[in-house]
């Protein structure tokens, strides 16, 4: 089994510090060798199976071969066989008296986010998992403050904490949900990508290391790239599990205590893109872990509304103690919940941090629109009913992709998310890439897998699906993608394509 600490001790990306993949750990996630014939195969099959879903980290020494026959209760001769049928995939290297190593075939590596995409482009876009606000209520929220957007007229407008009606709404909302909060705790800005560049900028220094959950959210990861970090992954997976997570609390425990790393970034609610929620023990364990270790947790809780068949979560920093929660930043936004074309995210994070946050962020934006924070705090301060209908019509579009999915591309599968925005569909071949490529050419914009891992080239078998747009669309949509399918590889759409994911 990977031992916590082997894991932890080579999690970083671009690091390449030595790590084990344990014997007893690897038997307990392949299948069994006396079911299938050659078994070689099958196993060489189920390890990069492994790899390209992120399950089995990249640049991990694979087990001696005795060890491994051993764990596997098969012959050496069939352990030689299946370490050769890897390195000839290019899912193994040797390396002369240090063992056989995971990688990746060349070509694997997956395309990451570049430019904007064309305006005019009118394709079904499922690369943006976001809703639309109905237009009738922005015009009537628009209309309703307009008085007080008029009274904001005679002031200067700036606000770099934000507007002091808005940050006491925020922190209300916070205390009401199990985490005293203050309106000092709270910093408005401008979406929570926006927060987290904020809190890289005045945290992290170029080479630090920061632990992240892979898969991921992909323009986190850039934001991280961008500023020069090197990332310590710990695995998020939609198998089924004893306790219902996805994560590995042991090995994040583990990473925690031995790559020590000064930053963490972490969706444990309807986590992007999984949908798997982080269950309450693991959270205290895990907070506890960050306290001991020193690190910096920043916790993305842009989706913890979006709560479809089970209740939201309570914050994360309401698992833990006061000295336990002192180096934790919580984000969120508006983005997701109501309209990304707001533009409203908020952090959460101790009175002293924020002081320091909104002096630096004055030297970039001054502070955010103040009619923007207007329609944001008439938006929260409306009856519950306006997020009620939203989860609505999630739950109904959510029903009509599976159903679509279900009609046209039965060998795919997923696990239904209990909230969040999108299936993280298993294609169950490693073809993601090459069908957002073609799926272009249908009309269809999506990214493939590989753009939420922390490694070039993980994630081949995956697709993150939204299901945020009208169930006709939903349904068009899937059938476009099973006509892109059918398709000879090769064909479709260009290989150099504009790609914004949100």
């Amino acid at each position: 089994m990977v031992s916590a600490a082997e894991y932890a001790e080579a999690a970083g990306s671009g690091a390449r510090t030595p790590r084990t993949v344990g014997a007893r750990r690897l038997a307990a996630l392949l299948p069994d060798p006396a079911r299938a014939r050659p078994a070689y195969r099958h196993l060489a099959h189920a390890i990069s199976e492994l790899i390209l879903d992120g399950r089995l980290a990249l640049h991990a020494r694979l087990p001696a071969e005795r060890e491994l026959a051993a764990a596997l209760g098969t012959s050496r001769t069939t352990v030689t066989a299946l370490y050769d049928l890897l390195r000839e995939n290019g899912y193994a290297h040797s390396r002369q008296g240090s063992g056989t190593w995971t990688a990746l075939p060349p070509g694997r590596a997956a395309k990451g986010v570049s430019r904007l995409l064309r305006p005019q482009d009118s394709a079904i876009d499922l690369a943006r998992a976001a809703a639309a606000l109905p237009g009738r209520l922005l015009a009537d929220t628009l209309a309703e403050i307009a008085p007080r957007a008029a009274e904001h007229a005679g002031t200067p407008g700036y606000h770099p904490y934000g507007l002091p009606e808005l940050r006491a709404v925020l922190a209300d909302r916070f205390t009401a949900r199990g985490l005293a909060t203050t309106p000092d705790q709270i910093l408005v800005t401008s979406g929570a990508q926006h927060a987290l560049s904020l809190v890289l900028a005045l945290l992290a220094r170029t080479g630090d290391r920061v632990m992240v959950e892979n898969p991921s959210y992909p323009n986190a990861l850039e934001a991280l790239r961008r500023h020069g970090l090197r990332t310590v992954s710990v695995p998020v997976t939609d198998a089924p599990s004893d306790d219902g997570g996805g994560w590995d609390v042991e090995i994040v425990e583990s990473t925690l205590r031995h790559s020590v790393p000064h930053l963490g970034y972490l969706v444990p609610d309807f986590h992007n893109p999984t949908g798997r929620v982080m269950p309450s023990a693991q959270r205290a364990r895990v907070l506890a872990a960050a306290h001991r270790s020193g690190t910096w947790l920043i916790v993305d809780e842009t989706l913890t509304d979006l709560a479809l068949d089970v209740p939201a979560p309570a914050p994360f920093a309401a698992h833990g103690s006061a000295e336990a929660t002192g180096k934790v930043v919580t984000t969120g936004s508006l983005s997701k919940t109501h309209w990304a074309g707001l533009r409203i995210g908020w952090l959460r994070a101790p009175a002293r941090l924020v002081t320091e946050l909104a002096a630096q962020r004055v030297a970039t934006d001054m502070g955010g629109s103040v009619v923007d924070q207007l329609l944001a705090l008439a938006l929260l301060t409306r009856p519950d009913d306006l997020l009620a209908g939203h989860l609505d019509r999630l739950r109904e579009r959510r029903a009509a992709l599976v159903a679509a999915l279900r009609r046209h591309t039965p060998e795919w599968s997923w696990r239904t998310p209990p909230g969040g925005l999108s299936l993280w569909v298993d294609l169950g071949a490693p073809v993601s890439s090459a069908l957002a490529e073609r799926a272009l050419a249908h009309g269809v914009r999506i990214e493939g897998g590989g753009c939420f891992g922390t490694d070039p080239g993980l994630f081949e078998n995956r697709l993150r699906i939204p299901f945020t747009l009208p169930p006709d669309t939903l349904s068009e949509a899937v059938q476009r993608l099973a006509r892109a399918l059918a398709e000879e590889p090769g064909t479709g759409g260009p290989a150099h394509r504009p790609r914004w994911i949100a």
